[in-house]
């Protein structure tokens, strides 16, 4: 099977290196696109947060949390407390770094292989000022649109866990283990600068390639804007959300459709989910199925309130 699957990776990136070659003015533009995306609503909205929130991991932020609120979303969730934890630091640092929180959670034993599994379903969330500031300010030019798509964002997540909560068994150890090494503040602002720097470059890359990958197919089969905006949708999230703000759309259609967008995340994060996993047992298939769920809840979540506030 995996033969079959390495030969279809490599017949796949030959077919696209021989349409980069014909299609190299098309690439080239795009790319210089991508980057200037990047580097104008990326970076702004992205690279403090970053920052921040690795600096509120360093200092166990979370360990300044009331144990009433932990204890109380511990019952009613039907979550183990470090599966509490595990959540308010992926609500701080954004997807990808949702996956790899839990995999950190579960390789520390702190959490069990189920809720590992269970906490994929709705363990799924944005970075906030990115979704404000990138999203709404900047794509659809409305701060108000932007509050809707996190509200809707984060509280989708919450319903999701509600719903499949009699679903999980929670772990039994409950001892917060999540501890970090005392650093001075300069070695943590500067460890956090670096780290950020290179997450943002790795977002850089990824999205100018799945860019790449999505103009090809426009062009190839000659795909109007709507089309173009599904294809770039479901292959990278900012360039679907990008692109949709250039659609002839009016301020609702274009919340919910970014609500929707934001909560599928593109298959490009997607497989950055399933690289955060490789060699753990837990399965990407309950991102997948939890991701699914979203999309449809947060849509019409975001409906409801865009029809009122918008």
């Amino acid at each position: 099977m995996k033969k079959y699957s390495n030969f279809l990776i490599v017949f796949s990136s030959f077919i696209i290196l021989l349409f980069i070659f014909i299609k190299r003015s098309i690439v080239t533009s795009t790319i210089i696109l991508s980057l200037s995306l990047w580097l104008n609503t990326l970076v702004p909205s992205m690279f403090p947060m970053f920052i921040l929130s690795d600096i509120l991991i360093n200092y166990n932020f979370i360990d300044y949390i009331p144990a009433k609120i932990t204890t109380l979303l511990s019952k009613v969730f039907n979550l183990s407390k470090n599966a509490i934890l595990v959540i308010f630091l992926s609500l701080i640092s954004g997807f990808p770094s949702n996956a790899r929180n839990i995999k950190s959670a579960y390789d520390k034993k702190i959490i069990s292989l189920e809720e590992a599994n269970h906490l994929l379903l709705f363990n799924h969330f944005a970075n906030p000022l990115f979704v404000i500031q990138t999203v709404g300010s900047f794509f659809l030019q409305n701060t108000a649109s932007g509050l809707i798509i996190l509200f809707a964002h984060i509280v989708s997540n919450f319903i999701i866990c509600f719903i499949f909560r009699k679903k999980n068994v929670p772990s039994r150890n409950n001892d917060t283990t999540i501890k970090n090494e005392s650093q001075s503040f300069g070695n943590i602002l500067s460890f956090s600068i670096k780290k950020s720097i290179d997450s943002l470059f790795m977002v850089a890359g990824i999205a100018t390639l799945f860019l790449i990958l999505s103009t090809l197919i426009t062009n190839i089969f000659s795909l109007g804007s709507t089309a173009s905006f599904f294809v770039k949708s479901i292959l990278e999230m900012t360039m679907g959300l990008s692109s949709l703000s250039s659609l002839k759309l009016n301020v609702v259609i274009k919340t919910v459709l970014s609500t929707m967008i934001i909560s599928f995340g593109g298959l490009s994060v997607h497989l950055q989910v399933i690289s955060s996993l490789e060699k753990a047992e837990i399965k990407y298939h309950n991102y997948l199925k939890g991701r699914l769920y979203q999309v449809f809840i947060s849509g019409l979540l975001s409906f409801i309130l865009a029809n009122i506030l918008l």
